[in-house]
Parts: structure tokens; sequence; C-alpha cells
């Protein structure tokens, strides 16, 4: 499905929810590294406009899946000329939940 020019990322509140507990687990042992993933994160999403589908296909319909690092995924949708920010997962987390 092609789409037009991103223009900007906007983050889910979920997608929120999941960095600042990843970094607030982090931090607990290292607050350095707590926010360099803060930031990896923040900018790896930023990236994504420029080519936003360069990153695999997601698990779930209509998503992609860019890896930070190996433990670290964000998942994002395209909307418009939008990216949405929806999760953002530790590898080892079931995705998508099986109920």
């Amino acid at each position: 499905m092609p789409h037009g020019p991103i223009v900007r990322v906007e983050w889910r509140p979920k997608a929120e929810e999941d960095l600042l507990a990843l970094v607030a687990y982090i931090a607990q042992d290292n607050p350095d590294a707590a926010q360099t993933l803060f930031d990896e994160v923040r900018e790896k999403a930023a990236q994504a406009i420029r080519h936003p589908t360069l990153y695999k296909a997601g698990r779930v319909r209509g998503t992609r899946e860019i890896v930070v690092r190996p433990n670290y995924v964000v998942v994002y949708r395209l909307a418009g000329d939008v990216l949405n920010v929806v999760r953002v997962l530790h590898a080892r987390q079931q995705w998508p939940a099986t109920k």
C-alpha cells in the first residue's frame, strides 16, 4: 500500500508506557544505559520517517518493526502522513499477546 511522505511521528500511549517501563527497569541498575536506550529508541523511530517501509513487516497485520538492538523492537503503523509508534517491546515479550 503506497504512502505519501511521512511528516511526523506520534507515540501512542501504550508505546510511551512500554518505553518508560523498560527504561525504569534498566535504570535501577544502570541509569546511563537506560538514558542511552531511551534516546536510541526515540531516534530510531524518528529516523523511520525517511524510509518508513524499509523495516520488516510486523507480526501484527498492518504494522512494521524496527529492531533497535537485538532485545528491543519498536512496532509502528503508517497512517497517511503519520508514523504511529504503537508498542516498544523487549524481544522476550509475547507479541502479539495470545489469549
